[in-house]
């Protein structure tokens, strides 16, 4: 006798923003029946002004799916009468990071596959007085991961690349880059992908323009990019570089790649997927998957937000076959 299908955990993102939304809608369009981990009044306020009409149920592991019900962990994180819909507030930030540590802590304890999250509002989070630099940071902390082996992963318009580093002043984030740093990322590009079903050679993006032209342009990527590919190769694992982003990204001849910095990986994905790429955060052990673009205050409570990235991350991490053709 089998057990019930076990369900991606769904956390809401930001309540203020438009992430109730696009959960409860991308929940309707997506045939894996995820699990809602937020606030019961956010989750019936979302259904409302989405024009659903879905029952909010407690979540019990052993109860299987319902037509017309919606599963919920029920956090409490929101004190009564904070949930302001389109407003940057701490106790947002705050019911934020809870929601997504209890789904990273179920997940981790192995009683769910994965974690689906929608947008975060960084500035709410650090109005809470809380360090914050992404879910990437968040999952290394709940899972006890060194959080420089933790790395984000955008995926969008036939692109898949990782950042080496994140969200940090870009005079930091050059200043901060190793080789050591730059062979972890390309250890987790290579095994994201390998779980995902993409095969393939993957590069590494030049620090400074043409890869530094043979130290024309500074010497940062002789002393990072070269000696991390030189190792990577040493390793086994198939890559290329280092090259001008450009360079590569023109060719697109990879099946992944290895950001030096945000803006390096971001933009690329950006312009080609627009608010559809996906953000997986890799190297935790916990599949964890988020969109790649923000909670949109000026839109919350409209019930005009597109879910279509959420539900391309839902489907990301149920099918490899959406990360191969994304």
């Amino acid at each position: 006798m089998t057990g019930p299908v076990p369900r991606t955990l769904l956390c809401t993102g930001d309540p203020n923003g438009i992430g109730p939304e696009i959960a409860v809608m991308a929940a309707r369009r997506t045939g894996c029946a995820p699990v809602l981990v937020s606030d019961r009044a956010v989750v019936e306020w979302a259904v409302r002004v989405t024009g659903g009409a879905e029952v909010v149920r407690d979540h019990h592991p052993e109860l299987p799916p319902e037509p017309g019900t919606l599963d919920l962990i029920d956090v409490g994180a929101l004190p009564a009468g904070a949930h302001r819909p389109g407003t940057v507030d701490a106790a947002a930030g705050r019911a934020t990071l809870a929601y997504a540590r209890t789904a990273i802590r179920a997940a981790a304890a192995g009683a769910y596959p994965a974690v689906v999250a929608a947008p975060h509002s960084e500035t709410a989070i650090h109005a809470a007085g809380v360090s914050f630099t992404g879910y990437p940071s968040l999952l290394a902390e709940v899972t006890g991961s060194p959080a420089d082996r933790v790395f984000l992963l955008l995926v969008g318009g036939g692109l898949r690349i990782v950042h080496a580093t994140l969200h940090r002043r870009l005079a930091d984030a050059v200043t901060d880059l190793d080789a050591d740093r730059v062979v972890a990322a390309g250890r987790a590009l290579h095994q994201a992908l390998d779980r995902l079903g993409v095969p393939g050679r993957t590069a590494v993006f030049g620090i400074n323009p043409h890869a530094g032209e043979g130290g024309l342009f500074g010497d940062d990527d002789e002393r990072v990019t070269a000696p991390a590919v030189a190792r990577l190769r040493e390793e086994g694992h198939p890559v290329d570089g280092p090259t001008g982003a450009d360079t590569l990204l023109a060719a697109n001849e990879h099946a992944g790649y290895v950001a030096a910095y945000h803006d390096q990986g971001h933009v690329p994905v950006k312009l080609l997927a627009g608010r559809t790429s996906v953000a997986l955060s890799i190297g935790a052990g916990v599949p964890f998957c988020s969109v790649g673009h923000g909670s949109a205050f000026d839109l919350a409570g409209s019930g005009r937000a597109d879910p279509e990235a959420t539900v391309r991350a839902l489907r990301t991490l149920a099918d490899r076959k959406q990360v191969a053709t994304a």
